[in-house]
């Protein structure tokens, strides 16, 4: 590349812009092309499978891989980051369809890059979620034309989400299964997953691979006696190791009622502090279902951006809550079980998957968790720091993002002819 080339910020980091009609000096021929579409792009400002294409792309080993990704912004930039070849995608506001129109906008810029470059052989296109299956087999004819693959990460069960409604989910199912069918593999970062995927579909007789979500173990950066962790504390009503917490989205099916209103019923003197990205509606409901503003160890405490911060916060919890049951491998969970030692899940096969013997199991059964949570507060420092321990080597071994990254290029490198 030339050595003139402009710099523009995106997401608070500085990258070097492409110019918008290069050709032959973006990337090396003897390379494998791999285009990700359907993340929000890099650099990463939140979410799961923006978090995960960062660490794809910063974490890369081999040489022999040459990444391009999609991202949804309001022009149509391009530029390089964590060497990967990065477009933004121009997408209107249009509704809960704008997601979709990104996908297929995306998928169509990655599959004329590649007819402008007769020089690229056997690309890849890895698309993150299943929200364009009516359209895909009109760009699964031209990614055959072009000598190349369409993989597929099916993420979780979106058609059953309680925020959708009756003819969305029917649409994000009948979307499901034409994915499944079109794609040349299904990448499951869940083992459950997998095995839903390979039954409901086996008329299909999809290819599969399992290749986990990563986890950051690195502990935080902040001291215990740092002023913006215990200012933090101190604005938000709580204590070290006096509060149960739990970290994720405010949507039904992560079971908030069942949470709250067991908690009510413990005996616990410890807080129950939830940072979520709170919805009034929601909110409430819930208010009235439970009359958890009646009970003041209930605190939520809003959202939390600050990685370093949030570190502090979980490594500082006496317990984590986890009540997710739709979707596979959740990465709160994960940075749960790297840094909060006790870890009180929804027993599901997602969650027993992930954290195995390293956890405590509860649910939804009246007086369940309720019984847990009490139990849980007496229990010696010992049995907890062994149950710290235990989920620690889990992450390690099993969800390390090195791990991952040497997963996925092994896949990649594997479609090479």
């Amino acid at each position: 590349m030339s050595n003139d080339a402009s710099y523009i910020t995106i997401e608070g980091k500085k990258v070097r812009a492409l110019e918008k009609h290069k050709r032959n000096d973006e990337y090396s021929t003897d390379k494998q092309q791999v285009f990700i579409i359907g993340s929000k792009g890099i650099p990463a400002a939140y979410g799961g499978f923006e978090t995960f294409v960062e660490k794809l792309t910063c974490n890369q080993v081999s040489d022999k891989i040459h990444y391009h990704v999609a991202r949804l912004a309001s022009d149509n930039a391009r530029y390089e980051y964590n060497g990967a070849i990065c477009f933004n995608v121009k997408v209107p506001e249009i509704g809960p369809a704008k997601a979709i129109y990104y996908d297929l906008k995306a998928l169509k810029a990655c599959i004329d890059y590649c007819k402008a470059r007769p020089s690229i052989k056997h690309p890849i296109f890895y698309v993150l979620a299943c929200r364009i299956g009516p359209f895909i087999n009109h760009y699964k004819k031209q990614i055959k034309k072009l000598g190349g693959v369409l993989y597929v990460n099916p993420d979780g069960h979106e058609w059953m989400r309680a925020k959708w409604s009756a003819p969305i989910r029917k649409y994000w199912k009948y979307s499901e299964k034409l994915m499944v069918k079109h794609a040349d593999l299904l990448i499951c970062d869940s083992k459950n997953i997998e095995k839903y995927i390979r039954e409901s579909y086996a008329a299909y007789n999809p290819k599969t691979t399992f290749i986990a979500y990563g986890a950051d173990t690195q502990p935080s950066v902040l001291k215990d006696d740092d002023e913006a962790f215990l200012g933090w504390l101190k604005e938000k009503g709580l204590k070290p190791r006096e509060y149960y917490l739990v970290v994720g989205r405010f949507v039904p099916e992560n079971n908030y009622e069942t949470m709250v209103c067991e908690f009510m019923k413990s005996k616990t003197k410890k807080s129950f502090a939830l940072i979520t990205n709170v919805s009034d509606d929601f909110l409430n409901e819930l208010k009235v279902k439970t009359g958890f503003n009646k009970d003041e160890r209930i605190k939520f405490v809003g959202t939390l951006y600050d990685d370093q911060l949030l570190k502090k916060v979980r490594e500082n919890a006496y317990g984590y809550f986890h009540g997710h049951e739709v979707g596979g491998t959740n990465p709160s969970l994960l940075e749960a079980l790297g840094y909060t030692n006790l870890n009180l899940l929804l027993d599901v096969g997602f969650n027993r998957e992930v954290a195995e013997d390293a956890a405590l199991y509860w649910n939804k059964q009246d007086g369940n968790l309720a019984a847990l949570i009490d139990s849980a507060d007496d229990m010696a420092e010992e049995q907890i720091k062994a149950l710290g321990a235990k989920a620690k080597a889990r992450i390690a071994t099993a969800y390390s993002w090195q791990h991952i990254v040497d997963e996925y290029e092994k896949v990649f490198l594997s479609n090479e002819k």
